[in-house]
């Protein structure tokens, strides 16, 4: 009596093996073309400059490109080609999530450092948080210290505590930074400078959570 042979699954000719590798193959694909797009996609970043010889103003024009989406990125304080003594402030935007932003930013400026501690903690107190620090020469207040903070609406938990360190000496610096981490403060910014009342001081700005 003759056996019959046994009948192996294929499409078009293939063994069923074979197409369930093709499949798992396609399928992998995919999933990686998927996730390369989405990556292309998180990197179109747009960016937008500000820039002022009047601190007063920056901060409006930060919330103003937060109402479009935009959050704070870098901040420096200088002397441009055109504009002369400039704050310059460059904040960017992330395409693919273009309701990610709508932040609140504070610009504190003074000249004289022994009151910034205060006005920081003050605002820390409303959610706002450290984002940078320059010192700056504006067309009205002279050379000042510039602070940046920001408050996130995503950001949870309790307001941190800042402390602001500011000495012609390194030296006493160092010693000043050393006792601020033994009580857990951590660096944050430090910049060197010449502020109207202090002179050429070293200006550290340091936040305990």
């Amino acid at each position: 009596m003759a056996i019959a042979p046994t009948r192996r699954s294929t499409m078009g000719g293939m063994p069923g093996g074979f197409m369930r590798f093709i499949f798992r193959t396609m399928r992998l694909a995919g999933i990686l073309l998927a996730s390369c797009y989405a990556a292309s996609a998180a990197d179109q970043l747009d960016y937008r400059i500000l820039a002022t010889t009047k601190t007063s103003t920056m901060e409006k024009e930060m919330n103003e490109a937060a109402d479009a989406g935009f959050v704070f990125s870098d901040v420096m304080g200088g002397e441009s080609a055109v504009g002369g003594k400039e704050v310059l402030v460059a904040m960017v935007k992330n395409l693919a999530a273009p309701g990610e932003g709508k932040r609140k930013y504070k610009l504190l400026a003074t000249s004289k450092t022994s009151t910034m501690q205060k006005e920081m903690q003050q605002y820390a107190d409303e959610g706002f948080e450290y984002l940078g620090q320059t010192v700056f020469q504006s067309a009205l207040g002279g050379r000042e210290v510039v602070v940046l903070m920001e408050r996130d609406p995503a950001r949870k938990g309790e307001p941190s505590s800042y402390r602001l360190l500011a000495t012609t000496k390194t030296s006493t610096m160092e010693k000043e930074l050393k006792e601020a981490g033994a009580q857990g403060y951590v660096l944050m910014g430090l910049t060197v400078g010449k502020t109207a009342v202090g002179g050429a001081e070293v200006v550290s700005i340091l936040r305990k959570k």
